[in-house]
């Protein structure tokens, strides 16, 4: 793979966010629907950037932290990630702009970084 054209983009959002209070206080039958028209609208954003994704990446389930102090079960506000191509940063940003992500789920945002070589490698 590529380093200096591929990013990962992490797809970020807090669940004691004003969003995320808003879409559980939706009726069951409100999520279920605009949950239907997010996923119709990020599987369009998909085909539409299928040339520049190089792993479809998918959600991220519960997360443990290893540190010195051993294996503990924290949280954090990631919630999926893609990995991209594209001839920059910038226009591997564009192309998560009004991602269903935030624009119809009650995500925050997506942050795209490039992957660098690994140093000495």
């Amino acid at each position: 793979m590529s380093t200096n054209d591929t990013f990962l983009a992490v797809f970020l959002g807090s669940k004691t966010s004003p969003k995320w209070a808003a879409w559980n206080a939706l009726p069951e039958a409100e999520r279920h629907k605009r949950g239907q028209q997010g996923m119709a609208a990020w599987q369009a954003w998909v085909e539409k950037h299928q040339a520049a994704i190089v792993t479809m990446g998918g959600p991220l389930g519960k997360t443990k932290k290893v540190d010195a102090g051993g294996i503990a079960e924290i949280s954090n506000e990631m919630g999926a990630f893609t990995v991209v191509r594209a001839p920059s940063h910038e226009a591997a940003a564009k192309l998560f702009d009004n991602h269903p992500h935030f624009a119809i789920f009650p995500g925050e945002r997506v942050e795209i970084m490039p992957i660098l070589p690994i140093p000495g490698g």
